[in-house]
């Protein structure tokens, strides 16, 4: 080997563990929405963390600041455009066919299919008694590229949509529709941060369709979705999964008792074959906490 060739040779050599041990404590970097507060990132984080950590990775979590609408972050990510590695929302078949790589866990258990409705709290007496005929008579709102938007037009519900979430809140204060269905992980949170206090939450009415949250990994980490899904598994195993989201979300769920005969069941024609369903230990329902 000539000389210079050979110098090439062992530099690489020598470097390779150090760009190998680089890569290995690379920070594992998350989306912190600025146009909306979301009050579950705290818990998201600390999740990502303890998977990691199950599976004896030694990367370190850090949010990045982030002015994008969900829908573009989306978009970017799949593209292996985005100055972040992963993002946590409702799964559905476009999604996960996108080219996201979905962690199929419900890191939500579930709970971001059960919704109570914010309506106008001057109208209170009129959600007294609702079904779902009830509510074919009713608009809700939603994002316009929101799964629960595809969701409850398939069970034949009325929707109007925004672009903007923000806007949501304003457009059922002043009427220009009837109800917004919100995540009973969410919504304890939008109507504290929430400058429409003509707002309420219709007492006893709860819709659900199945429904998952998960970790979407830029297809740039295929090695960090494998780690995401390996620790998750063992976080669930040893109880620590669950264990962190009732420390985040059991007072929520205590707060809003569920009177099951009043539920409004829907189904869910976006959600993905894959979803695993039939892993019980992954699911709750409100009143189970």
């Amino acid at each position: 080997m000539p000389a210079p060739d050979r110098r090439r040779f062992l530099a690489a050599t020598l470097l390779a563990p150090s760009a190998w041990a680089a890569e290995q404590t690379a920070e594992v970097t998350l989306p912190r929405h600025l146009r909306a507060t979301d009050p579950q990132l705290p818990y998201v984080r600390q999740l990502v963390q303890l998977a990691l950590s199950k599976a004896g990775s030694p990367r370190s979590v850090r949010l990045i600041d982030l002015e994008m609408a969900q829908g573009r972050s989306l978009v970017e990510l799949a593209q292996g455009r985005s100055a972040f590695d992963l993002m946590w929302t409702v799964t559905d078949r476009q999604r996960e066919s996108s080219g996201l790589i979905p962690v199929r866990f419900p890191i939500d258990r579930g709970l971001m299919g059960w919704r109570l409705l914010l309506v106008r709290a001057r109208e209170l007496p009129r959600w007294r008694r609702v079904d779902l005929d009830t509510l074919r008579q009713r608009t809700a709102g939603q994002g316009h590229d929101w799964p629960d938007t595809a969701v409850l037009r398939a069970n034949g519900l009325p929707v109007a949509t925004s672009s903007s979430y923000e806007s949501l809140f304003r457009m059922l204060g002043t009427g220009r529709f009837d109800y917004f269905p919100r995540s009973i992980l969410e919504v304890d949170a939008e109507l504290a941060g929430n400058a429409q206090p003509e707002l309420a939450i219709a007492p006893g009415v709860l819709l659900h369709y199945p429904a998952a949250a998960y970790l979407f990994v830029s297809p740039r980490r295929p090695e960090l979705a494998e780690e995401l899904a390996r620790g998750l598994d063992l976080a669930a195993a040893d109880g620590s999964f669950q264990r962190l989201h009732r420390d985040f979300f059991g007072p929520l769920l205590r707060a809003h008792p569920v009177a099951h005969e009043l539920v409004i069941r829907l189904n869910n024609p976006l959600l993905p074959d894959k979803t695993p369903l039939q892993r019980h230990e992954l699911w709750l329902q409100p009143g189970e906490a």
